[in-house]
């Protein structure tokens, strides 16, 4: 206080603090190890699964249609089903002192305004939240896209069809592909259409919604996560599908043209009688 009573001036503000600058390169730990290895552990377990199932005669063909369709109802029960089961059973309890300003800082929400989920305002939900392994791998993974970390309502929505329906079909087929290849060609080649095109379209409402908006959940900062990530791995469920619809069609019209070809002999027999 001075002389005359006056409060003496405040402290000056303290220095800004250096900017923190994101790392530009892939952050390779345990952690993404042992995901990859798990991804490969379920793809070598689909092929000695045809190895002991199939005969020795099946195809090329038949034998990677069958690899690929066990691989991908693995990836559906075992990753995708722990991806749900963080969404649904792991969670974090919001401080009592938790604010709307601090919540918008330090939390990233999937939901859109005053809309929450499962309706339980003091909590969230997500990977981002456990300690798990199966936690940890889509911690990993959301690196790449940060919505794999929480409860983003689409991803939400298109995974419970994934494990719930995709899962068990693509089982199903696996078991139509152990039969005689010579019986049930159609009926096989029909559900595998079902499935391709219902990967294909989770794949688009998976992205399109990111592209549209700017792609704010996604990371491209690194070769890692742009291309092994988001395009390999995504990529798969783009490839694969589009073979199988490819195949498809050409199997059903060598069977429609086998079929009119009948249909013209008998017309032609009838036609001389």
């Amino acid at each position: 206080m001075s002389f005359w009573g006056s409060k003496a001036a405040p402290p000056p503000p303290p220095p800004p603090a250096p900017p923190v600058i994101a790392a530009t390169g892939p952050q390779i730990d345990a952690t993404t190890i042992v995901s990859l290895l798990g991804v490969l552990a379920l793809l070598g377990g689909a092929y000695g699964a045809s190895i002991k199932v199939l005969p020795q005669s099946t195809t090329i063909k038949t034998r990677v249609l069958f690899i690929w369709h066990l691989f991908d109802a693995l990836i559906h029960f075992v990753f995708e089903g722990s991806f749900l089961w963080n969404c649904f059973f792991v969670s974090y309890a919001l401080p009592t002192s938790f604010t709307a300003q601090a919540q918008a800082k330090k939390v990233t929400l999937f939901t859109p305004p005053d809309v929450y989920w499962l309706g339980k305002q003091d909590l969230l939900y997500g990977a981002n939240y456990g300690s798990t392994p199966f936690s940890r791998l889509w911690q990993e993974y959301a690196k790449a896209d940060k919505r794999w970390g929480g409860t983003d309502l689409t991803v939400v929505s298109l995974e419970l069809l994934t494990v719930f329906v995709a899962g068990p079909l693509a089982l199903w087929i696996c078991y139509l592909l152990s039969k005689d290849e010579k019986k049930g060609g159609l009926k096989k080649w029909f559900w595998m259409i079902v499935l391709a095109t219902g990967e294909m379209y989770g794949g688009w409402m998976t992205f399109a919604p990111e592209w549209l908006t700017g792609s704010s959940n996604l990371d491209t900062s690194n070769w890692m996560y742009l291309y092994l990530y988001l395009l390999f791995f995504n990529g798969l469920w783009v490839v694969f599908p589009g073979w199988i619809l490819w195949e498809a069609y050409r199997a059903i019209s060598a069977g429609m043209s086998q079929a009119e070809m009948v249909d013209l002999v008998n017309y032609l027999g009838k036609k001389d009688d």
